[in-house]
């Protein structure tokens, strides 16, 4: 068997758009100044509910037979709502857990990374037998596919999929670019170990030595909010420094801040609590947090 190498074959234009617009959309989610802008919402929905499937359809049928643009379209945004929720299912068993950030590099490598591997596939194709792709000659034939007339029940079935997906994306990009949408107000209340990571906490102590926490408190509230942190061993209130005892934080700030902890009766499976109050409520705790520690007689 024979495998045609074209060594000097450019980067498919299909692939670098795709590449390209992946770089853009980071570019306009982890920039201060350009995360604020509806462009940002215009270039993330590709990038979820588009990208990845292309990049993965492009990568299973690297040649021009077996798949018509229509088809490749359909399949491009059945299969990436199948693995942006496999990724976010990954992310959630591990320490970076399902936020913006891990999301969007994760999307970003898959996607980066199964466009590398379609160019490989193809490069080892002819020229004229490996998937091409022309903006132009793509948009009159998208139009007569979708305009003719369907050959099969299959094709009706991915025509009524395809409408029925662009209709969707382009409702929903609208919806988003028009109308405003304030994120509901909320606080982050958080622990780490004394490593910074949310692992390795003190549990074992011995009376009268000392263990170290991170507090960590983030501002979601779209408005400057006092905050009053109460430690609690077994119900009784552990001294505090001024700085974690009253927490004025504004809007989208964090403060992390290192605590020492030091019992001073011994036990075993005794309740610490961490209760974070707001300015509104003074004896319900807004947020609160447990370690469940041991406390060994000083040798």
């Amino acid at each position: 068997m024979r495998i045609h190498m074209a060594g000097n074959q450019k980067f498919p234009s299909d692939l670098l758009f795709v590449v390209g617009l992946v770089v853009l959309t980071d570019i306009f989610v982890l920039i201060p100044v350009l995360n604020e802008s509806f462009i940002r919402i215009v270039l993330g929905l590709p990038l979820v509910l588009f990208l990845p499937g292309y990049a993965l359809v492009a990568v299973l049928f690297p040649t021009k037979t077996g798949l018509e643009g229509i088809e490749r379209a359909a399949l491009s945004v059945g299969i990436s709502v199948a693995i942006v929720p496999l990724i976010g299912l990954v992310l959630n068993n591990t320490s970076f857990g399902i936020r913006e950030g891990p999301l969007l590099v994760s999307l970003s490598l898959f996607v980066i990374l199964a466009c590398i591997v379609a160019y490989i596939r193809r490069r080892t194709l002819p020229e004229n037998k490996a998937f091409g792709f022309s903006f132009k000659a793509s948009a009159y034939s998208f139009l007569s596919e979708v305009l003719g007339k369907p050959q099969s029940s299959t094709e009706k079935v991915l025509r009524t999929f395809l409408a029925i997906s662009v209709l969707a994306l382009v409702g929903t990009v609208a919806y988003l670019s028009i109308v405003p949408h304030e994120q509901e107000p909320f606080t982050e209340f958080y622990i780490l170990g004394a490593d910074g990571k949310a692992e390795n906490y003190t549990t074992e102590y011995v009376q009268g030595e000392s263990g170290t926490v991170i507090i960590g408190v983030t501002n979601h509230e779209h408005r400057t909010v006092n905050y009053t942190l109460d430690v609690r061993l077994e119900n009784e209130s552990l001294p505090l420094p001024e700085n974690l005892r009253n927490i004025k934080l504004d809007d989208n700030t964090t403060m992390e801040e290192p605590l020492e902890i030091t019992p001073s009766v011994e036990g075993e499976n005794m309740e610490l609590q961490f209760l974070l109050f707001n300015e509104t409520e003074k004896d319900t705790p807004y947020r609160d947090l447990r370690l469940w520690i041991n406390v060994t007689e000083e040798a």
